[in-house]
Parts: structure tokens; C-alpha cells; sequence
């Protein structure tokens, strides 16, 4: 699972989002890529299972995963009374604006990029679109 080897701090503060991204939001590695358009806290999970997704349906291309969840996230179980201090750790998670490349693909035609963002599509909890690399 992905997760960071080593954070200074174990508990993260909530924070919030706010704007678009202005950085990571550009094709850069592959031909095409699959652009957030909402704000979320993509899981680690979840990313995986984009990531296994995306492999099946593309066969022979290159996948680049481009988030990383760098944040923790706690949660206390369930019937717990108030006060007693933060929760444990319950899941690592990347913060995702919008406009914030997902994941690329390079080496594949335009449909085949497109089945297998559209089988990673499924399983994001946030709208997604395909994008293509600006080549200058």
C-alpha cells in the first residue's frame, strides 16, 4: 500500500482546499492523462486500484501514477465517547484539486487510453476526463 516511509509529524491536521491546482496539472510524462475536475482525498486504495485497472486495460503501455497520499488520515471506532484525544491512523491519502493529473499513459493509441481511463474513471470518487500531452 502506498505510504510514506517517514513523516515528521503521525497526525495530520484536516486543513482544507482551496483553488485550482497550478502545479501537476499538466501531461508530462506520457501521451495522455487523466485530469481531476473536482476537489478529494484520493486513498491509497484507491489509487491502487486505478493503478490495476489501468494496467489490465492497457496491455503494453506505460502507466505513470502522479499523486501520492502523503496525508494521514485518523479515525476513532465506532460507540466511542467524546474527548480522549486524536484517533489512530486509518488511511494515507493524496489531496486532489482540481485540474490535478491522476495518472498517464504513454505508449498506447488514443482508444486504448480511453478504455483504460475509462475503467479507472469507475472507481475514482471524483469526475475525471481524458486529456492529451501538448506537444511545443
Amino acid at each position: 500500500m502506498l505510504m510514506p516511509k517517514r513523516v515528521k509529524y503521525r497526525k495530520s491536521q484536516r486543513g482544507r482546499v482551496r483553488g485550482s491546482a497550478t502545479r501537476g496539472n499538466k501531461v508530462v510524462f506520457g501521451d495522455y492523462g487523466l485530469q481531476a475536475l473536482d476537489w478529494c482525498w484520493l486513498s491509497a486504495r484507491t489509487i491502487e486500484a486505478g493503478r490495476v485497472a489501468a494496467n489490465r486495460a492497457a496491455g503494453e503501455g506505460k502507466l505513470w501514477i502522479r499523486v501520492f497520499p502523503h496525508k494521514s488520515v485518523t479515525a476513532k471506532p465506532q460507540e466511542v465517547r467524546m474527548g480522549s484525544g486524536k484517533g489512530d491512523i486509518d488511511r494515507w491519502v493524496a489531496v486532489v484539486k482540481p485540474g490535478t493529473i491522476l495518472y498517464e499513459i504513454g505508449g498506447v493509441e488514443a482508444p486504448t487510453a480511453r478504455k483504460a481511463f475509462n475503467r479507472v474513471a469507475h472507481k475514482m470518487p471524483v469526475k475525471v476526463r481524458m486529456v492529451a500531452r501538448k506537444h511545443h
